[in-house]
């Protein structure tokens, strides 16, 4: 089933100049990028992208982690795009995350975890509309 779902490469894969390896992958696939861009994520919008962790011990650090950085925003889209990402992001730690993976071959720590993709299609829809309107 066609689907759409928002990737989000993180800061850390930015700094480290990971772009062009991320994309190359989600494209070998056979997923389609129907919009990118570089930019910044706002305060409010990791707020209500991470809403479901307000309160948990993380929370903060993360909100600070995605806002301390550019990073690329994806609208991605293909044959059920939500789950083929998911697999090809790999475990959320890098040390449990497969070799193959991108966050397996390129994550260095939880807290610094090189990609976020969404968890389900209404998920996607959400992240969508927080990050490009």
């Amino acid at each position: 089933m066609e689907q759409k779902t928002y990737v989000m490469i993180k800061p850390d894969a930015v700094a480290r100049g990971l772009v062009g390896s991320i994309v190359a992958r989600l494209e070998a696939v056979g997923l389609t990028l129907e919009r990118m861009e570089l930019g910044s994520v706002t305060a409010e919008q990791a707020a209500a992208n991470y809403a479901e962790h307000e309160g948990k011990p993380f929370y903060a650090g993360l909100v600070e982690y995605v806002t301390s950085g550019p990073v690329v925003k994806m609208v991605v889209s293909g044959p059920d795009a939500v789950a083929v990402v998911r697999k090809m992001m790999g475990a959320t730690n890098p040390k449990d995350a497969a070799p193959g993976t991108i966050r397996g071959d390129f994550g260095l720590t939880l807290d610094a975890n090189i990609i976020h993709g969404s968890d389900s299609p209404e998920s996607a829809e959400r992240e969508i509309a927080i990050f490009f309107g």
